[in-house]
């Protein structure tokens, strides 16, 4: 099952970060079951500033041209051509594998300039002509056996009945981006929690017990 897996910490490479130590986790069980040839490690921020923006004169400018059917000018070009790749790659692997730390109470910046170039009217999911029994006028494109993972570390609990829960709305806005709207079978949450305050050791046996679990189900 060809997977992909998005990093989304800006320090990617340093493993004392508690996401890229989830990651290091996911890829010991992977490797021990399946080959690597089917595993795409795409680093956001390794990318020389070269993601796609929802910007003036990025992909705004972009598909408002090519609404107008105008000719886009080489550096427009470019652009596009990064956003169709990323969004080729995306739909090409069904096993989506988020890695991401949590950065002022959300995810981070590029992770969400990531998801502008494949949340895609009528690639990924469609718009209805008429609102269904819930009042959603839109159904998920991505239907064909997607599961996705996502690997969440933060520095505070937020998964329990305290202060922090009602700030844990960075991983629901990720389950409901790829479940509700893009229509993903499952969308599986690992948490690396406490890391500010808790010792590293009972966090990742906690973590580890619990990716093991997510991933019995997974492939």
């Amino acid at each position: 099952m060809k997977t992909l897996l998005i990093n989304a910490h800006p320090d990617f490479n340093n493993f004392n970060h508690f996401s890229n130590q989830l990651q290091e986790l996911f890829l010991a069980n992977y490797k021990s079951q399946f080959s690597e040839d089917d595993l795409t490690i795409f680093n956001l921020y390794d990318l020389d500033g070269n993601l796609p923006r929802i910007e003036q004169n990025q992909l705004l400018k972009i598909w408002d041209k090519k609404a107008a059917d105008k000719k886009l000018s080489a550096d427009e070009l470019n652009i596009a051509q990064t956003s169709e790749r990323l969004l080729k790659e995306f739909k090409e692997h069904h096993r989506l594998v988020i890695v991401t730390p949590l950065h002022n109470f959300n995810i981070t910046s590029r992770l969400k300039d990531y998801i502008d170039n494949i949340l895609i009217a009528r690639e990924t999911f469609k718009y209805l002509d008429f609102p269904d029994e819930k009042g959603k006028v839109s159904t998920g494109l991505m239907t064909d056996y997607y599961r996705a993972l996502l690997l969440f570390a933060s520095g505070s609990v937020y998964s329990e009945n305290n202060f922090y829960q009602d700030l844990d709305f960075a991983p629901q806005y990720l389950k409901m981006i790829f479940s509700e709207i893009m229509g993903f079978d499952t969308f599986e949450i690992v948490r690396a929690e406490g890391t500010a305050t808790l010792a590293k050791n009972k966090i990742l046996d906690k973590a580890k017990e619990n990716l093991d679990k997510a991933l019995k189900n997974f492939y």
